[in-house]
Formats: C-alpha cells, sequence, structure tokens
C-alpha cells in the first residue's frame, strides 16, 4: 500500500471511529437520563435534556478522539506511513 491509500484509509477510519464514539456514548447519556432523571423531568425540560445530551456527546467524542489520536500518533512514525493532506504549492 502506497502513502496516499494509507492516507484515505486513516482518515476513513478515524471518521467511522469518531461517529461509533459519539453514538455510544449519547446512547449511554440516554439510558442514565431515562432511568433515573425522566420520572423527575417534565416533558419540555426531557426535550432541553436530549438537545444537550447531543452536544454532550459530540464534545465527549471529541475528547476521545484527541486522546486516541495522540496515542497513536506516539507510537506511528506519520512521515514514513501517510501523505501529507495539505501540501503548499510553490510559487
Amino acid at each position: 500500500m502506497n502513502k496516499k491509500l494509507n492516507t484515505v484509509l486513516f482518515v476513513l477510519g478515524a471518521t467511522l471511529f469518531n461517529v461509533i464514539v459519539t453514538i455510544v456514548s449519547f446512547i449511554i447519556m440516554l439510558i442514565i437520563i431515562g432511568r433515573f432523571l425522566s420520572a423527575f423531568l417534565s416533558e419540555s425540560a426531557l426535550s432541553w435534556a436530549f438537545s444537550l445530551l447531543i452536544l454532550a456527546a459530540i464534545a465527549i467524542s471529541i475528547f476521545v478522539y484527541r486522546y486516541v489520536l495522540k496515542k497513536l500518533l506516539n507510537k506511528v512514525d506519520v512521515e514514513k506511513y501517510f501523505d501529507p493532506l495539505f501540501v503548499k504549492k510553490p510559487k
């Protein structure tokens, strides 16, 4: 495999990982809210909680993604296996 293919596969895999982490964290928080807080909250509060859960799931996925990416980049020589995504064009 060449560097360009490695780069494309890495970006696709990282995107899939980020989406999966977002969905899993959303489902876990939704279960927690549904089990423990739904009896105490009104319908309008639950709709606000649902909106906040979506934002919280996105924030959690960003933090998990950055942590995993940082650990991975410490182990892998990026210049050896991946092509740069953005290259400065000569003038």
